[in-house]
């Protein structure tokens, strides 16, 4: 049950800990303006949010929190420092840092003022997009702003808080209208898309309304299906950004249904697209959302949509749950959404946002009670989406839909509770008429409760979590309509009577509905005997129906209180009035079946009910003794447990057992308490089940927590007694012992020390009572103890310290003290308890508490200080020989006890203190840095180190209850034992470094009280107490939420929540402290360790490390130059160990960000890997090759200017003046910058050297990062570097030669996008580039003739601008548009930086450097994946032309013809043809924005050979390069700029006389190319279409294949829309209809066509001879049109051929298919034909198309025909079902049924499987009525044609007919009747057979079965064999239930069917 709460915003809430992440898609709050009509003004400022917290964090603590001021006083402090660092811009340290302050401060619960808050968010939002910020601090900065506007109820839209659109847009643009913004980025890395789209989701609610139109004029111009991308772009931007707010009141204009009609026209525009019915309904189902309070927009039963635009929704609906229908294909085509190009960044995560949740949302949220008194309405089309759907949420009918399905009924009962609870508390204010009321909410029930029944039994975990789920929110919503079908199954499974899987969907239906049963009357009394019916599944044989079954014994023991309510009262004694009252009921249900009423409001009077209740609660007893036995039994049966941690079964049950026995002993009463805790304590101190130590371990610390003084009396004597005797008699521990196996001799001792352990952790003061024996036995065992049992010893003593030193919640009870001293009664069963007014029991730790803990750690910690100083220093009796392990053996005992001691007093280390010891002296002013000038280093460099970690930063500490003063004698002595500890465990480290190095024994407790040392300090942080017990909490509360209701928990969870929040404190105060001279010691320890030889040793070192450096302040600097010097000195011995140790180290942890900082350590690190990635290791290698990543982000420019809104900054600027403090920090990193990008600049210089000199591995490591280091937008590039790149770009090995070309073309694209940036850094990060060539053209779009002039224009050659984007005016026209001058005179102005650069690159590019890269060009490539044209290749060209006509070059045109005249060569190989193309492309591509004279000079020289290259050298091999060649010069340019070519392609007629197939396809190919290139723009369309028309017979496939896809490309490219402008559009649409205009409606011209070329078609088939073997013009014709068919009708424009699917294409393709010489042909038609049902009809489009359908079905003379009409029927009707006119469903259910009297045979089975169908998916109303007309329809003419009796005397004995018959052959009468006969059966078969799992059968269906079995059974051929199918069909389905499908039959039925159903075993 996890994953559905924390699938829906899973990432959002793991970042805070928020309610359940099922904050519902934030789907409802209150709406804008509800503050303001409750009267509230906000005048006082200190307002936090808009609704109360439910739960007082700060009251519940049991000691004095810190004053508001405070708290306050520091939420200023962030801000000021928050202020200062991003006025000073330092962003990735200073600004990230504070915003995790921030973080922390929020995540203690602390709220900022509203108008805090709102300031942050305007300042986080300008964060997280503003440019220039580094990428990583961007992510940062955009999580806190979703951090900061999580709920709604922090800021309201529109009254708190409205933010700008246009930011994201800027951002948007950058990544999917790239054209638009001008330069490629190749150095400013994009942000993460991911991030952007997370980011509207929050900041979308605050866009405010009033934009629409603002945001419907930057969106929709570039709306274009003629390139698809645009398309996708638009309506993903749309789904992003469009506010779905309510208008203002009284702004007409921005209603919803103003622009909607427009939305579903735009929606209309792509067909047959998953993408677009996806966004549209997220889009529209959050309108939905936010309209339904808002009064102003007017609503009815269709929520805010009309009865069109819902049918349409719904019918999306349907398509995207994508059924499978009959033979249907999906309604969806795959090849659409594969253009959706870079508009697939815009979708949302089909993961996070299921397309479950939208729909149900959509639903949900459009519901009101206007929907119940219509006839149709939202209401009764979900009841007709779902009895359509019914039959797949059967668990024997699963398949990919299941998921889907059992999400959506999820969502749906999820959004309805959420919304009934929200509207109940006034959370969620819509008007009157629109709130929910209980005749909805039955409704609503009723129509899910079916398919949630099959749902809970589903095979697929997910969807019976799901449906278990939804269960319990319908319970919630009507439990008496719920839990008695529920009980009517749970009983049976429960008592055994069916199969297994049942019993444990049963356990679990339990669980989630155990609540609302212990609070509904009536049903209460049934708990006590579920309880004991659940008994039997604690079963060690089955593992997880145990776990289920103390799942369910935990959740109802959270909600009553074992106590029996017969005591003392006259009038109940015993159980027996409860047995009878259940066994009655029992019985009832059993009789009633499945619709069982159980109506106890009315039926039992409160007087009963309450005596029944009592009664049965007096069966308690009982239940806990023979509970505890079988949970014995289960211990004594548990599996050997398997390894830790493994998440194996047995694993689960031991973790479940303490979880279900803490709230089972915590309610239990007084004497049955007594009587668990004998049971325990017996079975503890009589067995030892060592396998079953931990769970028993579990139990006893249950046990002792609930009641600690009662428990630990019983106990304690017990266990040490059985310690003593263990050691004292069994010799138990006396040896050390090899292996990981505890011996069978010390198992006794083992078991009882972890129960010992476990009694006497977190119980409170009463261990004092057993003080002194805790002490002796404690000093005892660690005397005598030796092997594996001493580590357990060791952790009793830890679990005593903490138990005495934590503060902690002692109180698991349920009930108040007050309550449970006025004794329970039957109210309170089921109690809830307001979290506001609890009283907690904490256990804060006394004086004599304390003084114990000190007392034990003396004793203990002193014992084993002394020991292992004598060990180390020889002097102990255990001497070091190197032979037996005994010496490891204790120090590694010694270490570990140090280890626990340390963590177990935790609690007691000062932070303070731990950093106060002598030596240091630490100056407190927060502007102070300490920089260590080591020796060795200049002055100068002294610079670079000011990391973020040498300054002190100020921290925040809050109250946490800390005990102990400064001058306590007690704090004195802890203190100084943790010092003693670290300086002993220093000396142990120099003796077992210098002695004994190979002892990884030693070293890993080592290491492990190291990390203990460092980080155990004011909270035990190495046990990570807070997240474990923060899961275990949400893991426990998880079955209690609800959505709508807040911390409606049991008491003690509720508690619970108290402990956490305390444990958050504490962590929250464990802050880096700075460090002492011993923790620098023990740091280099740690360091000298993490390149130890040993990987153990290595490892565990590092991992100490890890977690010292995150506890320390200042560590890293320290910790750095020891790993350096290793790793060098690793990398010059070749010492692989220590290598691998040091990168680790360095590379892979969080040293890595330190070191990119540090420009002290980063170059030497650089060199060193580059060494390192030459080592002979293969480990090494792989470490190298991980690391290449980060050594090269080292290189990553740094933050050089960050563009800002000074407004919002100065918002949280604080009163007093900080300029000056400001102006110094500025100053200080911008000379820090300067001085790290003069070392990186001179490192990569060094590089570059390196680079020229290495072998090629080492060099192309160096390349890689050099790229990074040397590419800056100020300097450019060394010139060093740039003569290393531009020779690398033709070096000889194939490797390094990518690299050097990609960082070629970084440079030369960089130096271009700085001179169209006006040389400005500013400009480039605004994106404002100076293109000359570009200019914007007004377009004179009030003209009516404007549109047909402008791409009239695109036919001639001529032009006085270029148009290369296709978008301008295709939809609506914008006031300009963005254009290229036909003959610009100036290219970019370069200055002297630019031009150095180029004049550098110039002179290496001679003759022989292009006689070099062409070579390489033609070389044949290393894989077959990389045979293509590489477009990469042609840009780099184009560059080096782009200089060559600049006059840089040394060398001229002419050498570059000569040279591609040798590459040409005879043109014969394909290799020649692929360079010479790239060649080519890069020549016309160098071409574009240059002067008039130069572009004519190319196209002189490219022409000629490219068109003899089309005309007569094109290849199957070769084709491929060449298309490609043509999609790069045409893709997204103008028509005219390639004229020549496109005007010759265009040119192009087919030769009838040519046999040259492939030179004709291959020419169509290119031709197609273009015109898909060009889209709307290629205007030469008409004589290619007449001459394809006239030809379409053409005899080769390969040129028909080519013509049909052709064909469909030109005509799709004709459409478009062009209104004038936007306002035009939205007014055109909204006059139209609800759904706006149709679009692709065919034009006369286009119509006649159709007519035309079908009535050749006739006219050939006609003229055809039937059986052909040959081609003829009919087939080959036929072939061409349906390849056109099929191309446009899986494309978005199929509803263009709409109308002519009746009448044109359908007889058509049905005769097609029956040209069975021609299976190519056949295969075609029937591919074609069904694509028809897919394409989406409006409403009332589809008469004709069903009227042909029946026609075809009722008079086609083909058999075949009238077959094939009926799989499209089905179809049809199940896709329609929404739109479909009741009257048409009428008139196919009439043909369907008159079809199963057809003469065929197949046509009747296949109208039956039709019917059946039909029937299944068809709304409750109309089903019924069908059923009862068929029904009675088939009976009677079963009954009415009797089959003639046979004579008496036919056979004869040896069954041979006697010729006294006549002739054999029948009638025609015979074979009528036969026929009618055959019919009715299959009639009555299709009703059976529509409903093949309702349970039990409808009551008809028993009446209809004996007709069968007794009229027709007995028929001889296929009408007995039909209805022997029928029957056994029948039960073959429901072998499940078959015993209560069987009850619905009377006897006699029964006997009736016996004869046919199952043959007897003796017949």
């Amino acid at each position: 049950m996890e994953s559905n709460g924390s699938t829906k915003l899973a990432e959002l809430i793991s970042s805070l800990e928020g309610k359940d992440g099922a904050d519902d898609s934030r789907a409802t709050s209150p709406g804008p303006g509800s503050g303001e009509a409750r009267g509230v003004v906000d005048e006082n400022k200190q307002v936090t949010r808009n609704r109360p917290r439910t739960y007082p964090y700060f009251r519940y603590l049991p000691y004095q929190v810190e004053s508001e001021t405070k708290r306050y006083g520091d939420f200023n402090d962030i801000l000021k420092h928050l202020y200062v660092s991003v006025e000073a811009g330092d962003f990735a340290v200073g600004a990230v840092h504070w915003t995790r302050e921030l973080r922390n401060w929020l995540g203690l619960k602390f709220d900022p003022t509203k108008a805090g808050r709102f300031r942050l968010v305007k300042l986080y939002y300008e964060l997280a997009l503003a440019p220039g910020v580094d990428i990583s601090a961007a992510e940062r900065f955009s999580s806190m702003f979703m951090v900061l506007t999580k709920r709604k109820h922090y800021l309201r839209p529109g009254t708190d808080l409205t933010l700008d659109w246009r930011p994201l847009f800027r951002e948007w643009k950058v990544f999917v209208i790239p054209s638009e913004s001008g330069m490629v980025h190749t150095q400013n890395v994009k942000r993460n898309y991911k991030t952007l789209a997370k980011l509207c989701t929050f900041a979308q609610l605050y866009f405010d309304p009033r934009e629409i139109p603002a945001m419907l004029e930057a969106f929709l111009p570039y709306f274009t299906t003629s390139f698809t991308e645009g398309a996708y772009t638009v309506t993903g931007l749309l789904n992003l950004l469009f506010p779905t707010a309510p208008p203002p009141q009284g702004e007409e204009n921005l209603l919803p249904q103003h622009y909607l009609p427009t939305l579903f026209h735009l929606w209309s525009l792509v067909n047959r697209s998953r993408v677009f019915d996806t966004t549209f309904l997220d889009l529209f189902s959050r309108l939905a959302r936010d309209s339904l309070v808002a009064s102003q927009v007017p609503f009815s039963q269709y929520g805010i949509y009309t009865k069109e635009q819902s049918s349409s929704i719904f019918t999306a609906i349907l398509r995207l749950l994508e059924i499978p229908v009959g033979q249907a294909t999906s309604a969806y085509s795959s090849s659409i959404d594969n253009a959706a190009g870079l508009a697939i960044m815009l979708e949302r995560d089909s993961k996070k946002h299921p397309i479950a949740h939208h729909i149900a949302r959509w639903i949900v949220m459009s519901l009101s009670p206007a929907c119940l008194d219509q006839p149709d309405s939202i209401m009764t089309n979900l009841e007709g989406l779902l009895q359509a759907v019914e039959t797949f949420f059967h668990p024997s009918n699963s398949g990919g839909w299941t998921k889907t399905l059992s999400q959506l009924v999820y969502y749906l009962t999820d959004f309805f509770v959420m919304r009934w609870n929200r509207e109940k508390s006034g959370e969620l204010e819509p008007p009157e008429n629109r709130r929910l009321n209980d005749a909805l909410k039955r409704r609503f029930v009723l129509c899910l409760r079916e398919v949630v029944f099959m749902g809970i039994y589903a095979k697929s975990g997910s969807a019976m979590n799901f449906s278990l789920s939804s269960l319990q929110s319908l319970a919630y919503l009507e439990p008496t309509l719920i839990l008695p079908g529920a009980l009517q199954r749970i009983y049976p499974s429960m008592q055994g009577l069916v199969e297994v899987h049942r019993t444990t969907s049963s356990l679990r239906s339990l669980q989630v509905l155990s609540r609302v049963m212990v609070r509904t009357k009536g049903f209460r009394c049934h708990i006590t005997t579920m309880l004991g019916l659940a008994l039997p599944g604690i079963d060690a044989n089955d593992l997880d129906k145990t776990l289920y079954t103390l799942s369910y014994i935990q959740s109802v023991c959270y909600s009553i209180p074992f106590h029996d309510l017969t005591t003392g009262r006259e009038d109940v004694s015993g159980s027996m009035l409860a047995m009878e009252w259940i066994t009655s009921e029992v019985a009832r249900m059993e009789e009633q079946g499945v619709h069982v009423e159980l109506d106890y409001q009315n039926d039992l009077s409160d007087v009963d009910e309450e005596m029944i209740l009592r009664s049965s609660t007096s069966g308690f007893t009982e239940f806990v003794s023979s509970f505890l036995g079988r949970v014995f039994t289960l211990l004594e049966n548990l599996p050997d447990a398997s390894k830790p941690r493994s998440g194996s079964p047995e694993e689960n049950v031991v973790n479940t057992l303490p979880a279900a026995f803490t709230p089972l002993l915590a309610c239990l009463s007084p004497d049955l308490y007594d009587l668990a805790l004998n049971k325990i304590a017996d079975f503890v101190g009589n067995h030892v089940i060592h396998q079953a130590r931990d769970a028993m371990a579990f139990i006893c610390s249950a046990l002792c927590k609930v009641n600690p003084a009662k428990a630990l009396k019983r106990l304690v004597p017990v266990l040490i007694q059985s310690i003593r005797t263990e050691i004292d008699e069994n010799g138990a521990a006396s040896t050390r012992n090899t292996g990981t196996d505890v011996l069978p001799r010390d198992r006794g001792l083992v078991w009882s020390v972890s129960m010992l352990s476990m009694s006497v952790v977190h119980v409170g003061d009463a261990v004092l009572q057993h003080r002194q024996e805790l002490l002796d036995i404690a000093k005892y065992m660690q005397q005598t103890c030796k092997g594996i049992p001493t580590t357990h010893i060791s952790n009793f003593i830890h679990h005593l310290l903490l138990s005495l030193t934590g503060t902690y919640t002692v109180d698991y009870s349920l009930y108040e003290d007050n309550v449970l001293s006025r004794g329970l009664g039957p109210a309170d069963w089921g109690m809830i308890s307001d979290p506001q007014n609890l009283n907690i029991k904490w256990h804060v730790p006394n004086r004599d508490e304390i003084k114990f803990a000190v007392d034990l750690l003396k004793a203990q910690g002193e014992r084993a200080l002394h020991q292992l100083q004598a060990l180390t220093a020889g002097t102990s009796t255990i001497t070091r020989d190197g032979v037996g392990k005994e010496w490891s053996d204790e120090v590694a005992r010694n270490l570990v006890l140090l280890r626990l001691l340390l963590s177990g007093v935790s609690v007691l280390f000062d932070p303070k203190f731990a950093s106060k010891s002598t030596d240091v002296d630490l100056a407190t002013d927060t502007d102070t840095e300490m920089v260590d000038v080591e020796e060795n280093q200049s002055e100068d460099d002294a610079h670079l180190g000011i990391t973020d970690e040498d300054e002190v930063k100020p921290t925040f500490l809050y109250p946490s209850g800390y005990l102990l003063e400064e001058n306590d004698p007690l704090y004195q002595e802890i203190h100084s034992m943790r010092e003693r500890t670290g300086k002993v465990l220093h000396e142990v480290h120099q003796f077992l470094v210098e002695k004994q190095e190979d002892d990884v024994a030693c070293f890993e407790p080592l290491y492990n009280a190291y990390r203990s040392w460092f980080v155990d300090v004011g909270i035990e942080r190495s046990a990570h107490v807070l997240d474990r017990v923060t899961r275990l909490l949400s893991a426990d509360v998880h079955p209690y939420k609800l959505s709508g209701l807040r911390k409606e928990y049991p008491r003690p969870l509720l508690l619970r929540r108290a402990n956490v929040y305390h444990l958050q404190r504490l962590r929250h105060n464990s802050y880096p402290r700075p460090k002492t001279e011993l923790a620098k010691q023990l740091f280099l320890d740690l360091a000298l360790s993490a390149v130890s030889a040993y990987r153990d040793v290595r490892r565990h070192a590092q991992g100490a490390e890890e977690a010292a450096l995150k506890a320390i302040i200042g560590s890293r600097s320290l910790i750095i130059p020891p790993l350096l010097s290793a790793l060098e000195s690793g990398v010059k011995e070749n010492d692989f160990p220590r290598i691998k140790g040091a990168m680790y180290s360095l590379l892979f942890g969080s040293l890595n960000k330190t070191i990119g900082r540090d420009w002290r350590y980063a170059p030497t690190l650089i060199k060193t890997y580059i060494a390192a990635s030459t080592a002979d290791k293969p480990s090494v290698q792989k470490l190298c090759a991980g690391a290449t990543i980060y050594i090269m982000d080292m290189g990553r420019p740094l933050e050089r200017m960050v563009i800002l809104d000074k407004e919002i900054v100065q918002a949280i600027a604080p009163k007093e003046d900080f300029q000056s403090v400001i102006t110094k920090k500025r100053s200080k990193l911008s000379a820090k910058r300067a001085k790290i990008e003069s070392k990186k600049a001179y490192l990569s210089d060094e590089l570059v050297d390196m680079a020229r000199q290495s072998h090629w591995k080492k060099a192309s490591r160096t390349a890689a990062i050099v790229i990074t280091l040397g590419l800056r937008f100020d300097g450019i590039a060394s010139e060093n570097m740039i003569d290393l790149v531009s020779r690398g770009a033709v070096d000889s090995h194939p490797g390094l030669r990518g690299l050097y070309s990609g960082a070629f073309v970084a440079l030369l694209s960089l130096i271009d996008s700085r001179a169209a940036a006006n040389h400005s850094y500013e400009d480039y990060l605004l994106d404002k580039s100076n293109l000359l060539a570009k200019i914007q053209i007004t377009t004179r779009r009030d003209d009516p003739n404007w549109t047909s002039d402008y791409l009239a224009n695109f036919a001639k050659p001529e032009a006085e601008y270029y148009v290369d984007h296709e978008h301008p005016g295709w939809l609506v026209w914008d006031k300009t548009m963005p254009g290229y001058k036909a003959n610009p005179k100036v290219d970019l102005e370069y200055d002297d930086a630019e031009k150095r650069a180029r004049t550098q690159i110039g002179k290496i590019l001679d003759r022989a450097w292009f006689t070099a890269f062409f070579g390489y060009l033609k070389q044949e490539p290393r894989d077959a994946a990389a045979d293509r044209f590489r477009v990469s290749n042609a840009m780099m060209l184009a560059y080096t032309f782009d200089l060559m006509h600049s006059g840089f070059t040394t060398a001229q045109f002419s050498d570059i013809k000569a040279e591609t005249a040798d590459i040409w060569g005879d043109g014969s190989d394909k290799h020649q043809h692929r360079a010479t193309a790239e060649i080519m492309g890069g020549l016309l591509t160098s071409t574009i924005d240059k002067p008039f004279e130069y572009r004519t000079m190319i196209w002189e020289y490219v022409y000629p050979m490219v068109q003899k290259v089309f005309s007569d050298g094109l290849t199957p091999e070769n084709l491929t390069y060449w298309t490609t060649f043509l999609h790069m010069v045409s893709q997204g340019r103008d028509p005219r700029r390639s004229w020549p070519l496109i005007d010759w392609l265009a040119s192009f007629r087919l030769d009838m006389g040519s046999n040259a197939a492939f030179k004709e396809s291959s020419k169509i190919r290119l031709l197609h190319q273009c015109v898909s290139d060009l889209g709307w723009h290629f205007q030469l369309e008409k004589p290619i279409i007449e001459d394809f028309l006239q030809h379409i017979d053409h005899p080769y496939k390969g040129v028909r294949e080519a013509m049909g896809q052709a064909l469909s490309s030109l005509y799709r490219t004709r459409y478009h829309e062009s209104y004038k402008d936007v306002p035009t559009l939205v007014k055109s649409q909204k006059e139209a209809s609800s759904l706006g205009t149709q679009p692709y409606q065919p034009t006369e011209e286009f119509t006649d066509t159709m007519h035309e070329t079908f009535e050749r078609l006739e006219k050939w088939r006609q003229e055809r001879t039937p059986g052909q073997q040959t081609p003829s013009s009919y087939t080959s014709g036929s072939k061409t049109v349906l390849l056109w068919l099929d191309s446009t009708l899986s494309g978005y424009e199929c509803t263009q051929l709409l109308q002519f699917f009746p009448n044109v294409f359908m007889e058509q393709l049905l005769y097609m298919m029956d040209i069975r010489e021609d299976q190519e042909l056949q295969g075609l038609a029937y591919h074609v034909f069904r694509h028809i049902p897919n394409i989406p009809h409006r409403v009332g489009e589809d008469a004709e198309l069903i009227a042909a359908l029946i026609r075809i079905g009722r008079t086609s003379p083909l058999w075949h025909q009238r077959l094939r009409v009926l799989i499209n029927m089905q179809v049809i009707y199940y896709r329609r079902l929404f739109l479909m006119s009741r009257d048409h469903q009428h008139s196919l259910f009439d043909c369907v049924a008159t079809m199963l009297e057809d003469t065929q045979l197949e046509v009747r089975l296949g109208a039956s499987t039709t019917l059946s169908g039909m029937i299944r998916c068809s709304p409750t109303k109309l089903r019924d009525q069908t059923v009862k007309d068929l029904n009675k329809k088939f009976t009677d003419m079963l009954l009415s044609s009797p089959l003639p009796k046979k004579p008496r005397n036919v056979a004869s004995r040896n069954g041979v007919s006697t010729p006294n018959t006549g002739t054999s052959t029948p009638t025609p009468e015979h074979t009528k009747l036969v026929l009618a006969r055959h019919a009715a059966v299959l009639g009555l078969g299709a009703l059976v057979q529509a409903f093949p799992y309702t349970s039990p059968p409808p009551a008809w269906i028993p009446n209809v079965l004996t007709v069968l079995a007794n009229k027709a059974n007995s028929d001889p051929g296929m009408v007995g064999k039909s209805v022997k199918t029928i029957l056994s069909d029948f039960k073959k389905t429901r072998q499940d239930t078959w015993q209560l499908d069987l009850k619905a039959f009377s006897q006699e039925q029964a006997e009736d069917l016996d004869g046919v159903l199952w043959k007897s075993y003796f017949a």
